[in-house]
């Protein structure tokens, strides 16, 4: 029974506070229920905007304290903790406030009445007592004008784990022999006996089937029903035997750096398979990663415990940071003996244009440029750095902004590049500007987010003109000489000279005389020969640089080359040469030779030569026979050098060399036997014009021969005339004339 004064309570406070007071909710809790604690009931129609506040639950008899009944301060639901018992309280009366801590009533009291579901476990004719078990109702049945007493719906719980077949209700016709016959809609696994038990033969699965309508009949032994059916709900109760399943996890969310706190990044949705609006299936989510960080309670992401929604925290999140997030998703709203699954959700912060540009140089210089400097010349090359990660906002635009009006200077740079090259492109002029100074600025191509360029964004470059004075100028543009390979160290050679002989003096020297066989003076430009020319040879030539520098500006110079022609040295006049008389040399070799003078000049013409230098012919048998002596600088002695030579007369070469040159000496040497005087022995030859006994006998044979040979030829003749007139007849022997 509810008490009397909350029966005037609640009639008390419609009529006082018709519009605020709010509309009583219903709920029914089945009895001895079974199933796993707590048991989510109703969610609490809790305003949003009062989240500072706390839940206070209060109720009669001052139960609410200590009471089975409780509210889940996160998702806002009723739950009851254990099972409760219609026999011992058929009905609660709660009721929910939400409170400051100061107990100032934020909202509510929102009454609430909780009804246990009778589920018939007292058995009246029968006297059994119910099994207690959450998935039994014993059921007592009377006839009332012959008709069954309705019954209430039997809840029974899915893949209840109790041996089959399973008692769940009892009924019982009083009247006669009866018999029962069960039919279920749709089929199910359900049976009664003779003793009208009703049972369960298997496992229900309320995913295939969530109730199930039984017909009861009482029948007589004809198999005629005593009355009409008695119909009986069976409901399949839900049973937590599902784990959250989350969304499969996709690409990664991008989001800009600097996002206000608050932004949405996602909203995870996970999915339960049971029952839907029932405590099993009510999800409820936990963040997991990142954590906040360490010495702060800020964190870069905020999760709604009951939607799922993900937005940003209060802690800054950079660019190019990949971020996964964990989020556990947990059934029973989150109750102990809840399945739960990990979500996860990738982020990534990308970036956004908020760097400008900077030169890595704001001061470049002063550069120098000869004023003749040509155009499309690298003058300087700038380099630009840009902080922003994302290739496009890295792409920087140049230009010229100041010290530029006629165009004398250009930029050129690749686009993805930040180097830019500073470039000349029109002839520079000293007396027109000698000197420039220019002001280069960099520019990001795509739009900037936040503060605009900086003092980075700009870079002076300053230019200087240096004036171009000509060169010196000779009077040939290349030097030719031809020299014997005989001068003498000293020797002058040529003259090299400016064209103008008005112009500023000059300092003349050799760059490459490797030999070292030149010399320049080097105020004159007169070269000479520095030692002699050892080593060149007639025909071949000698290259050397000659550069020439202003007196007054080294810096101003040229340079020409100089080519030596060597050629053979002339051929002096052949001196006149002492006829060696014809001398004999006595062999067997004696103690005496032939003395061989050099050619005959005076020494005073001779001016200080050097002396002269004898020597053999090259021919091997005269090297052989014969020695030749150095007596002085102009006399030599040859002697035989065997000591027998066959008798003959010899003609000696003597080869006669000096300063270079040489001449060749006939020496005309008769080789005799000789007497103890050593004198010639020659021998004694024939007279002139007489014959030899040798040609004597071959006259005399000759003409001997020439006799014979003609006498033959007369005979024959004769012979031959003979024979022939012996043939002829007499009478024709031809007469006579006569003369």
């Amino acid at each position: 029974m509810v008490p009397a004064w909350l029966w005037l309570l609640c009639l008390y406070f419609p009529q006082a506070f018709p519009e605020a007071q709010p509309t009583e909710l219903y709920v029914e809790v089945p009895e001895n229920y079974g199933g796993n604690f707590p048991l989510y009931l109703t969610k609490l129609p809790l305003p949003h905007g009062e989240a500072e506040g706390k839940i206070v639950l209060s109720g009669n008899l001052g139960m609410a304290a200590k009471g089975p009944f409780a509210v889940d301060p996160e998702s806002g639901f009723l739950l009851v903790t254990k099972a409760l018992d219609r026999e011992e309280q058929a009905e609660y009366q709660l009721q929910v406030t939400l409170e400051t801590e100061d107990e100032h009533v934020l909202w509510g009291p929102q009454p609430m009445l909780v009804r246990v579901k009778d589920e018939n476990d007292q058995v009246k004719d029968m006297g059994d007592q119910a099994s207690g078990h959450q998935a039994t109702a014993t059921i007592h049945v009377s006839v009332v004008e012959s008709t069954w007493v309705p019954l209430d719906p039997v809840h029974l719980a899915e893949n209840l784990k109790v041996l089959y077949p399973h008692h769940i209700a009892q009924v019982h016709w009083s009247g006669g022999n009866v018999h029962y016959h069960l039919e279920s809609q749709p089929p199910g696994p359900f049976d009664v006996d003779a003793e009208g038990k009703l049972y369960v033969t298997r496992e229900l699965d309320r995913e295939a089937q969530t109730e199930y309508l039984l017909q009861v009949r009482a029948q007589n032994t004809r198999g005629e029903d005593y009355t009409e059916p008695l119909e009986l709900q069976v409901v399949v109760m839900d049973e937590n035997d599902n784990v959250p399943v989350c969304p499969p996890r996709g690409p990664p969310i991008s989001i800009p750096e600097f996002s206000p706190p608050g932004t949405k990044v996602t909203r995870l949705l996970a999915e339960d398979m049971d029952a839907p609006g029932s405590p099993n299936s009510h999800i409820v989510y936990q963040l997991l990663s990142p954590e906040p960080e360490e010495g702060t309670e800020r964190s870069s992401f905020k999760l709604d415990s009951t939607s799922g929604s993900v937005t940003l925290g209060a802690s800054p999140l950079h660019a190019g940071q990949n971020i996964l997030l964990q989020v556990l998703a947990v059934d029973l709203g989150g109750a102990e003996g809840g399945f739960s699954s990990t979500c996860e959700v990738s982020v990534m912060i990308t970036d956004i244009n908020d760097h400008a540009p900077e030169f890595t140089t704001s001061q470049i210089g002063p550069i120098s440029l000869p004023e003749d400097t040509e155009p499309g010349t690298l003058v300087a090359t700038l380099v630009a750095t840009d902080a922003d990660l994302e290739p496009a906002f890295r792409l920087m635009d140049f230009a010229i902004e100041a010290g530029d009006m006629d165009g004398t200077f250009g930029l050129a740079w690749e686009p993805d590049s930040g180097h830019v090259q500073l470039q000349l492109l029109k002839n520079l002029s000293y007396e027109a500007a000698p000197s420039h100074k220019l002001l280069v600025v960099v520019r990001s191509v795509a739009d900037l987010v936040g503060p605009g360029p900086g003092p980075g964004a700009t870079a002076t470059v300053t230019l200087l003109v240096e004036r171009v004075m000509p060169p010196p100028k000779l009077d040939q543009e290349s030097y030719e000489a031809n020299v014997p390979v005989s001068t003498p160290a000293g020797s002058f050679l040529l003259t090299i000279q400016p064209s103008d002989p008005m112009s500023s003096p000059l300092r003349f020297s050799l760059v490459n005389d490797s030999e070292g066989w030149l010399c320049i003076k080097e105020a004159s430009g007169e070269v000479h020969t520095a030692r002699p020319l050892q080593g060149a040879q007639p025909g071949d030539m000698y290259t050397v640089l000659v550069e020439a520098q202003d007196a007054d500006k080294p810096t101003l110079s040229t340079s020409v080359t100089l080519v030596i022609h060597f050629l053979k040295s002339p051929s002096a006049p052949a001196p006149t040469l002492t006829p060696v008389p014809t001398r004999h040399l006595c062999t067997p070799r004696q103690n005496h030779g032939v003395v061989v003078s050099g050619p005959s000049e005076d020494l005073d013409q001779a001016g200080g030569h050097s002396s002269y230098s004898f020597a053999l012919g090259p021919n091997p048998t005269i090297q052989r026979d014969w020695r030749l002596q150095a007596l002085n600088g102009s006399h030599a002695y040859l002697t035989l050098a065997l000591h027998w030579v066959e008798p003959r007369e010899y003609v000696v070469p003597v080869v006669v060399s000096r300063n270079g040159q040489r001449w060749q000496l006939p020496v005309r040497v008769i080789v005799c036997r000789c007497n103890v005087e050593k004198q010639c022995m020659r021998k004694v030859g024939r007279m002139k014009g007489m014959p030899t006994k040798l040609s004597a006998v071959g006259i005399l044979m000759s003409t001997l021969m020439a006799i014979g040979i003609f006498l033959i030829l007369i005979f024959t003749h004769l012979a031959l005339s003979r024979k022939k007139d012996l043939d002829q007849p007499v009478d024709s022997v031809p007469l006579k004339a006569a003369i």
